[in-house]
């Protein structure tokens, strides 16, 4: 029996045996099994493969594959405008669990985006139950003035086939379970500068009950760097994504009632459009990276440090609230130790 030749033959001559199989053969069974991350490593491995690998057919079987949202006719006619097709569409959109943050002190070099389109994907157990795809204006007085704030669905308007089963009766376990199996992609694409960046996180970083409703709310999302500077309200930006699930009608199901995206700062308050824009727009010109922290605890971090920030306002509202009583009991205080004394020498003189 003949041995197997050495490791390193094959990593130097690799690129001749595979070439031996026909490229059809490679095609349909094995590059055609492979997802996104497995098919940019393989288009790695040498100039063969990747010339096999960077087929815009491939990229678009998965793109489609992997958001059901993309089969759009408008997102078809974007992402043709890509450098590379659906391969650039990928590498942008693929939900990376941190982006690397954009040099400080970089100022917008660009006009702001007059459009962008929103490509809404929710999964449960990894399969699709809602897609959609919104177009905006941004160029608007209104838009550009007012809270950063995107409603895909409303209570009167709620999500088709979606139903989602009980899986327990335990609440506690019930939130658990849609933590682990609803998942969430909201890609925001602008067609006329051919960038897109996913704003969801992969998983919830929060799942609860609304305290008035009951009804279930899946948070996902972002927290990323502000346009001001450290101590300020706008050191962090929050762009936050909002599932909500209700029960209809008698029975064990739920299904998506509201879907909706909102930028918020340190303080609370909503971004308003145009500085949303300059940060989406930020963001999508900075790279990806594996490495970081996860996205849940970028976001326990950010509400940690939101917490922080509002105990030492009201600190500080205390101080002043005590300076003001303080400076009113002294005015009264001087009044009635020299003001008091000298008025019945006063009234004497006018009588």
């Amino acid at each position: 029996m003949a041995s197997p030749p050495p490791s390193s033959s094959i990593a130097k001559g690799g690129d001749g045996i595979i070439t031996t199989l026909h490229p059809d053969i490679i095609r349909a069974l094995i590059l055609t099994r492979l997802d996104g991350p497995d098919l940019a490593s393989t288009a790695c491995v040498s100039s063969y493969l990747r010339s096999l690998s960077t087929e815009e057919n491939l990229w678009r079987d998965i793109c489609c594959s992997t958001w059901p949202s993309l089969d759009h006719p408008r997102l078809k006619q974007v992402i043709s405008t890509f450098p590379s097709g659906h391969r650039s569409f990928f590498s942008e959109s693929f939900p990376f669990p941190n982006l690397q943050p954009p040099k400080p002190n970089v100022r917008r070099s660009l006009a702001l985006a007059t459009k962008l389109i929103s490509a809404v994907d929710i999964y449960y157990h990894g399969n699709p139950i809602y897609s959609k795809v919104v177009e905006m204006e941004t160029s608007s007085s209104w838009f550009l003035s007012t809270p950063f704030r995107l409603n895909l669905l409303g209570v009167d308007n709620p999500a088709p086939r979606s139903p989602i089963k009980y899986g327990s009766s335990n609440d506690d376990t019930w939130l658990e379970h849609l933590e682990e199996n609803l998942s969430l992609s909201w890609i925001v694409v602008d067609p006329t500068r051919e960038k897109a960046v996913n704003m969801s996180s992969k998983r919830p970083v929060s799942v609860e009950r609304h305290w008035l409703t009951g009804d279930v709310q899946v948070r996902y999302g972002r927290v990323m760097e502000g346009d001001e500077g450290w101590g300020s309200s706008r050191e962090l930006v929050a762009c936050g994504i909002v599932v909500t699930c209700g029960e209809k009608g008698e029975g064990e199901e739920m299904h998506v009632r509201e879907v909706c995206m909102r930028m918020e700062d340190m303080d609370g308050k909503g971004v308003n459009g145009e500085e949303s824009l300059v940060i989406l727009e930020r963001i999508m010109g900075s790279g990806r990276s594996w490495k970081g922290k996860g996205e849940k605890e970028k976001y326990e971090e950010f509400m940690a440090k939101k917490r922080e920030r509002k105990e030492r306002n009201t600190r500080k509202d205390r101080v002043l609230d005590l300076i003001c009583i303080f400076s009113i009991f002294a005015a009264c205080g001087a009044f009635w130790w020299f003001i008091l004394p000298m008025l019945p020498s006063l009234l004497m003189k006018f009588v």
